[in-house]
């Protein structure tokens, strides 16, 4: 058995939340030089210079790359020889979060009650925690800081087998071009298949998670990737909405078993930045 101060975890959720605020993933920048080389339209290829613009200002200069500085959600993958000490687990996680939200003066988006009182709680918390126990004695913390000007234009859709892969497509597609310039194109877009109505939208939330660079392990989900995002750019959403080539830097799916009589469909948005991070203790 291993002990784990839980003020190990509240320190890299801490610093995580920090350095993601301000920092772009490297494979997202990429696709904005390959979109600016690529782009023909002015207006379009004059939004991408802007976000390359703001990223740089945004790490050399220490201030968030966009005013909505998210909801934080935490995956746990916690080995089952790990006993935590000194402290709540979870709690760790909302210092640590509390603490990077006002230290590194970030905004703060969280409110207590969704729909009478919305109180801000004033230092972004609680955090969306979801655990997993896995064999071993680390603990994985993957986390992401979600905007809602993309969340909001999320969906789920409880197909039915029959509708297969073309239902799945049309849906995704439809997702996108509802969203249009008010997620803050160019796209990342999770989706996750299969499940149940709760689960799937999970997975299309850890879809995300995963690097631009890296496809879908099944060549079958893989190809349908790399067809939905063609499918995605011909809508002509273009980067911030300015209708040119890039609607979306990448389509990624997640799926899951799921029962014989559904087909769960979730699409998950994400804007330009898709703020996320992995930490090992």
């Amino acid at each position: 058995m291993r002990e784990i101060d839980v003020k190990l975890v509240e320190d890299k959720v801490f610093e995580e939340c920090g350095r993601i605020a301000v920092q772009y993933d490297p494979g997202i920048l990429e696709g904005f030089r390959k979109a600016y080389e690529e782009e023909t339209d002015e207006r379009s290829r004059a939004a991408v210079k802007m976000l390359l613009e703001n990223a740089e200002i945004a790490e050399k200069e220490r201030i968030p790359i966009c005013q909505d500085t998210g909801l934080v959600i935490v995956w746990l993958k916690v080995g089952q020889e790990v006993h935590f000490v000194n402290g709540s687990l979870y709690e760790a996680v909302h210092n640590g979060v509390r603490r990077s939200y006002t230290e590194n003066c970030l905004r703060a988006s969280a409110v207590d009650d969704p729909l009478f009182d919305r109180k801000n709680t004033k230092d972004n918390t609680p955090a969306v925690i979801y655990t997993e126990i896995t064999e071993g004695d680390r603990v994985v913390i993957e986390l992401m800081a979600k905007g809602f000007g993309s969340e909001n234009k999320s969906a789920v859709k409880m197909l039915t087998p029959a509708e297969g892969e073309e239902g799945v497509r049309a849906f995704v597609l439809d997702t996108i071009r509802n969203a249009g310039p008010n997620a803050c194109p160019p796209f990342i877009v999770g989706v996750g298949i299969g499940g149940t109505f709760d689960s799937c939208a999970v997975l299309s939330k850890r879809a995300l998670l995963r690097p631009l660079h890296e496809g879908n392990s099944d060549p079958r989900y893989r190809k349908l990737e790399d067809e939905l995002l063609e499918a995605a750019n011909r809508l002509k959403v273009g980067p911030m909405g300015f209708h040119g080539k890039t609607t979306a830097l990448k389509v990624q799916i997640e799926y899951a078993p799921t029962h014989i009589a559904g087909l769960p469909c979730a699409v998950n948005m994400c804007c330009h930045v898709c703020r996320h991070a992995k930490a090992v203790i």
